[in-house]
């Protein structure tokens, strides 16, 4: 119903977002994961479908992209060929970060890596990955990044990033992302997932492999992120080594930390509000909204540690009870007390 195209791609973005923060809610308020390298499924998925976009501009005469030619490559790397084929470079580019969680994920995890040691073992990676992807310009193209110049093609269908095509094709990945997260964690495979949350080694006194749960949560997850970078590849027609920033894959936390992590649909609602808010609020703040997102996001995690979701089901249950609490954690004094 949107005649504004800016608006329908603004709206289409936060379904990429939407997306991302309930593949971290699925990972870290189900499992009880703390990943803070999001960024790195979500960036290399968006890297493959940006190369897969870029090759589908290059034909069999002039198959090297302008930057590696200013880079002074001759041929095509290797690295590059098999996004040639368009269903290969998609594959690709949810492959990857997938095989890349789950080698990951088992390392950690079989170790016994966890709680807050995990959290910095993703973040370290993160780092690593963006510097690497700065350094390799050749293929990268380093800071820069890759900006296909035509909109990505699925046979004869040209998916425009400013068209109603694209905005459903986004909000169909959501819905069934939110799916099979909501299906997972109904299923033994998400009750399991959620006792060793609330404690793991009871679980494997129940002869469970802990590390293998843990690990397949985490790997869906990454799976998650890497279709929300695909989506944003061809709605931004853009990748740059941002996506591995440091400060993007926190943002992520905080949108499922605000919405509420235990809870996927206000994990995706907290994704909606705060990229809404610094849409139409950031220019106005400027670099002031980082301190009031920081704030905000103090307040949830000591007032309101479910986040938005907790809240509402506070003010219902007070509604249809009549109950005084307003903050779900904070205890209220005794009338003996007063």
């Amino acid at each position: 119903m949107l005649d504004d195209a800016f608006l329908l791609n603004q709206l289409s973005t936060y379904g990429v977002y939407g997306i991302l923060a309930l593949s971290l809610s699925l990972c870290w308020g189900f499992g009880g994961i703390l990943n803070l390298g999001q960024g790195i499924s979500f960036g290399l998925g968006a890297y493959g479908m940006a190369m897969t976009m870029q090759m589908q501009t290059q034909d069999a005469s002039d198959p090297i992209p302008p930057f590696m030619l200013n880079n002074g490559l001759d041929a095509l790397p290797g690295l590059w060929e098999p996004f040639s084929n368009t269903g290969a470079g998609i594959f690709l580019a949810l492959a990857v970060p997938t095989v890349y969680c789950l080698i990951f994920g088992a390392l950690m995890f079989q170790a016994r890596v966890s709680g807050p040691f995990f959290a910095i073992m993703t973040l370290a990676m993160l780092s690593a990955i963006y510097t690497v992807f700065i350094d390799l310009q050749y293929l990268t193209n380093g800071v820069n990044g890759i900006s296909p110049p035509q909109p990505l093609k699925l046979g004869s269908l040209v998916v425009d990033p400013y068209s109603t095509t694209s905005f459903w094709l986004v909000y169909a990945v959501l819905l069934v992302c939110t799916v099979a997260a909501k299906l997972i964690t109904l299923s033994k495979f998400g009750l399991i997932v959620r006792a060793q949350n609330n404690d793991a080694e009871r679980v494997r006194f129940l002869g469970y492999n802990v590390a293998v749960y843990e690990t397949l949560i985490y790997t869906i997850s990454g799976l998650m992120a890497a279709m929300a970078g695909c989506c944003f590849a061809y709605l931004t027609q853009y990748v740059s080594p941002g996506q591995f920033d440091v400060s993007f894959s926190i943002s992520i936390v905080i949108w499922a930390a605000i919405g509420g992590r235990g809870s996927l649909l206000w994990a995706i609602l907290g994704a909606f509000i705060v990229q809404g808010a610094q849409s139409y609020l950031g220019d106005e703040f400027l670099n002031t909204w980082i301190l009031i997102l920081g704030f905000f996001f103090i307040l949830v995690v000591r007032f309101l540690p479910t986040g938005l979701a907790g809240l509402v089901e506070t003010l219902l249950d007070r509604l249809v009870s009549g109950g005084t609490a307003l903050f779900p954690g904070v205890q209220q004094p005794s009338k003996s007390s007063e």
